[in-house]
């Protein structure tokens, strides 16, 4: 006779994730893990050593709360693939010549990757998108797949009606403006904002078709997202999709607190207290936050308008800039604007990674200057904040739609055109009047400026709402592990 503790054992839920090797991929990814852990799954993610630094110590910190969560290491093929050790995801300092070589490192470990769902005796698997063989290897094993899908719905929703419709073919000019059919609302881009694997068939085209058909292929699709954020799309992504979708964000609100906020997304932390300290003696609403997220570097001649726009607003801001070396075009000038604004005490500029969670809760912060990538956008939401919108490659121009045309709780800059995340561009894109314009538009007293402000407010309080019980994310969670039991009890009684 089985042994109650057998018993127990055999009911919990094993579910396996895979993360992808992006910083924006993996954080979202990870705190969906730590909400099923919370739940009573038994979790484990799998991770390269230098992905694995990024999210372990909030590992760590769920493990010593009782939480059933691990991460399991697995060496990057560095050798193999002809790359330097740690160079093993991308980010705005992969070097060019390097992503290729990465896709191949993660093909080569395939192998382990498949064999550690199976002595894990994993239940589920969940994996990023660009791992779409995964659903081959779900099928074999005989269980669930799902899908992490970065972006709004509405995103890849557009995605999905501009690849079917083709309506940007109709159009004369890159900058002519066209209505993508299919959707919910009128919504319009020009084709210099449609991605370019939309545009034309390359390399990329090949992947995002194997992701779709992977996709439709799953047991179903994962968002960061809510019901009252995504709104008439997350229906209407499972209509489109023919599959079931769920949304369980948002994530970092639910799977954050206290010393996780601080260290989200980094690997070592020092502490850091000049910025609070700056903050705490600005007034409520009056800081604008400037990010451009983990996989954006823009040209020296770009980050020299941003810099004139922003001290010409009128208005405090805090701008993270990435690091550059001595040397380096426009590091003269960046010092000596960081030297002048904060004798002003006008602004407060990070140099590499900062604690944007803490520094979005602030009472001081009243706006923010996004790329729009999702992690950004939901995390900006939880704490209430409008937003300036600057979308730049991957599904941001329709995450700005969303903001923009959809939700009202933003202002654009003024983007025109989409890139590769790693075509970094010589030319200035953006100028300094279109920066102080829509900082000027975001932060001022217009009637319409106080309704993006309310609006914000008011999708932060359902985002709290959505992860509360009873809540359309907690709902979703719930759901999803019950048709993972009930496929798994499925299997037994098929089995016996």
């Amino acid at each position: 006779m089985e042994s109650p503790q057998l018993a127990e054992a055999d009911h919990q839920l094993r579910v396996v994730f895979l993360p992808f090797s992006s910083t924006s991929h993996i954080i979202p990814v990870v705190d969906i893990a730590r909400i099923f852990a919370i739940f009573g799954v038994d979790v484990t993610i799998i991770a390269t050593p230098a992905n694995a630094a990024i999210f372990q110590k909030s590992i760590d910190r769920d493990s010593a709360r009782g939480r059933p969560i691990r991460t399991h290491i697995v060496k990057f093929p560095f050798a193999e693939v002809g790359l330097p050790e740690g160079i093993e995801n991308f980010n705005a300092d992969t070097p060019p010549h390097t992503p290729s070589k990465i896709f191949q490192g993660l093909s080569l470990l395939r192998d382990q990757f498949e064999q550690l769902f199976e002595d894990y005796q994993a239940d589920c698997i969940v994996t990023d998108m660009f791992f779409p063989w995964s659903v081959e290897t779900a099928a074999k094993m005989n269980i669930p797949r799902l899908i992490f899908l970065n972006g709004s719905c509405l995103a890849h929703a557009l995605e999905h009606a501009i690849d079917k419709y083709q309506p940007h073919r109709r159009v004369e000019s890159g900058t002519d403006s066209f209505v993508i059919p299919g959707l919910p609302h009128e919504l319009r881009m020009t084709l210099l904002q449609v991605p370019d694997w939309l545009r034309t068939t390359n390399t990329f085209t090949h992947m995002m078709n194997a992701i779709k058909d992977a996709e439709r292929k799953s047991f179903g699709s994962l968002f960061n997202s809510f019901s009252a954020l995504d709104g008439d799309y997350t229906e209407h992504y499972k209509k489109i999709m023919g599959t079931k979708s769920w949304g369980v964000g948002p994530v970092s609100l639910w799977a954050n607190q206290g010393e996780d906020k601080a260290e989200r997304g980094r690997a070592n932390v020092k502490e850091e207290e000049g910025w609070l300290k700056w903050l705490n003696t600005k007034v409520e609403d009056s800081v604008i936050y400037v990010s451009f997220g983990s996989m954006n570097k823009f040209p020296p001649s770009q980050l020299i308008e941003i810099a004139h726009g922003l001290e010409s607003s009128g208005h405090d801001f805090i701008w993270v800039i990435p690091k550059k070396e001595k040397g380096h075009e426009g590091v003269e000038f960046l010092e000596e604007f960081e030297k002048r604004v904060k004798e002003t005490n006008k602004g407060y500029v990070f140099k590499g990674w900062a604690p944007q969670l803490l520094i979005l809760d602030h009472p001081a912060i009243g706006g923010i200057v996004t790329h729009c990538g999702w992690n950004t956008i939901v995390e900006s939401v939880n704490a209430g904040l409008p937003m300036v919108t600057w979308p730049l490659f991957a599904e941001q121009f329709g995450n700005e739609k969303l903001l923009v045309d959809v939700l009202k709780i933003a202002v654009p800059v003024g983007s025109k055109e989409w890139r590769n995340w790693n075509d970094f561009a010589e030319e200035t894109a953006v100028t300094r009047e279109e920066v102080r314009k829509a900082v000027a538009s975001l932060m001022g007293e217009a009637e319409e400026a106080r309704e993006r402000r309310r609006k914000a407010k008011e999708l932060s309080q359902e985002a709290k709402k959505a992860i509360e019980v009873g809540g359309s994310s907690y709902n979703s969670v719930k759901e999803i592990i019950e048709e993972i039991r009930a496929f798994k009890s499925r299997k037994v009684i098929t089995k016996a």
